[in-house]
């Protein structure tokens, strides 16, 4: 049992808080679970259960619930013989529309403490949200990390199990299967459900051929700047398939708002802004690279970059690409008023790797730290600027 810490600490300070939580992240990711572990530490702290209530949406058992008017039905009936403080817990709240209208009215209703969990980004990003504006903490959640992983599978770190994790990625479920034959199967089933409940059904797409193109597109080019211009050109060109940048763009954004994509923007570290074209996707859980290019042995660099990109959002950090003359570095990371440079690589093998990977981050004159990681295990630090093993950077709290 993997108590995922990151968040339960998190979660369990804004217990009985005047405050909806809100975990947000892609499917299968353990938000369900994180609910169990939640109910476990209420139930600690000497909460009844009669006074606990939890309903999933995925269930058939309230497939008929699907608007506001028939949520407050639901939890009026659920909640009639409970006395004193409700704790309720919602999953996959998504499924129901205009959940927030409900929600809201609970917090003025009920003498209630307010869980949701839901697998799309974009949860609060309507008109509706202004019903809860000020009143929710979003937490948003990943699949495993590789601390977590190894909590997982009981085993210390080695190459192996880090071989393993570049590989399959870190769903929960899938690191009780042992077969590589299974654990396929069951990233094409998580892959395959995305696509129809998140994105095809919930904004009935037509062709889903297309969407699987540039979905494929997008992580056989992972690390690497894209743009819906640049898509529909290669589309056109190598597929002969014509499609106009904004269907792209749509496309994209319903890919990111699923929690499957995460688009990272550019930014000039010599004009300080944020630039607005041209940006980098990052997949979820490399898992899925996998299952559908299968190179992540030979793209690890870039599926290194993954998994480290995904590891800084874990901690906290806001992440953009830093563009300083007609040089990249891999990430520019900002938290609580402090900022590091951060490039990620395979190994420092030849001095032209070396150069290439040191010399954006030479270049950039200011004081916040400057690293490299890699797979290297001699330290390679230079010139002010720190070389990390990527062990070390994953299972270590701090850069």
């Amino acid at each position: 049992m993997v108590k995922r810490d990151l968040y339960l600490n998190r979660i369990s300070s804004l217990i009985d808080k005047d405050i909806i939580k809100i975990i947000v992240g892609v499917r299968r990711c353990g938000k369900s679970y994180m609910f169990n572990l939640i109910i476990d530490e209420l139930l600690k702290r000497g909460i009844g259960k009669e006074n606990i209530l939890l309903i999933n949406f995925e269930s058939a058992k309230y497939r008929n619930v699907s608007n506001p008017r028939e949520l407050d039905l639901l939890v009026g009936d659920l909640t009639k013989d409970i006395n004193g403080k409700i704790y309720m817990f919602f999953d996959e709240i998504q499924n129901v529309d205009e959940w927030e209208k409900s929600i809201n009215s609970f917090r003025v209703d009920y003498d209630c403490d307010i869980y949701l969990t839901g697998s799309n980004s974009k949860l609060l990003s309507g008109e509706l949200a202004t019903h809860l504006a000020g009143r929710y903490m979003e937490i948003k959640m990943y699949p495993f990390s590789f601390k977590e992983y190894l909590d997982y599978k009981k085993t210390l770190p080695n190459k192996k199990a880090f071989a393993d994790y570049l590989i399959y990625g870190g769903f929960p479920f899938l690191l009780s299967l042992e077969s590589d034959i299974d654990k396929t199967e069951y990233l094409n089933d998580i892959f395959n459900s995305i696509f129809l409940k998140d994105i095809i059904e919930r904004y009935n797409i037509r062709d889903a051929g297309l969407l699987t193109r540039i979905v494929d597109f997008i992580l056989d080019n992972t690390g690497k700047i894209v743009s819906s211009k640049s898509i529909s050109d290669y589309l056109r060109t190598k597929e002969k398939i014509k499609v106009s940048p904004k269907t792209i763009y749509n496309y994209l954004e319903y890919l990111t708002n699923a929690c499957l994509l995460y688009k990272v923007q550019r930014e000039d570290l010599e004009g300080k802004k944020i630039l607005s074209i041209n940006e980098k996707y990052y997949c979820v859980d490399q898992g899925f690279n996998q299952v559908r290019i299968g190179r992540n042995q030979i793209n690890n660099s870039r599926i290194m970059e993954n998994i480290v990109y995904f590891e800084l959002l874990r901690r906290g950090y806001e992440v953009t690409i830093g563009c300083v003359g007609n040089y990249e570095i891999d990430f520019v990371c900002k938290k609580m008023g402090e900022k590091i440079y951060v490039q990620v690589t395979r190994e420092l093998t030849h001095e032209d790797v070396i150069e290439r990977e040191f010399r954006p981050l030479l270049m950039v004159k200011d004081n916040y730290p400057k690293y490299v990681i890699s797979t290297d295990e001699f330290d390679m630090s230079r010139d002010g600027i720190k070389h990390r093993n990527i062990l070390d950077f994953l299972l270590g709290d701090e850069i």
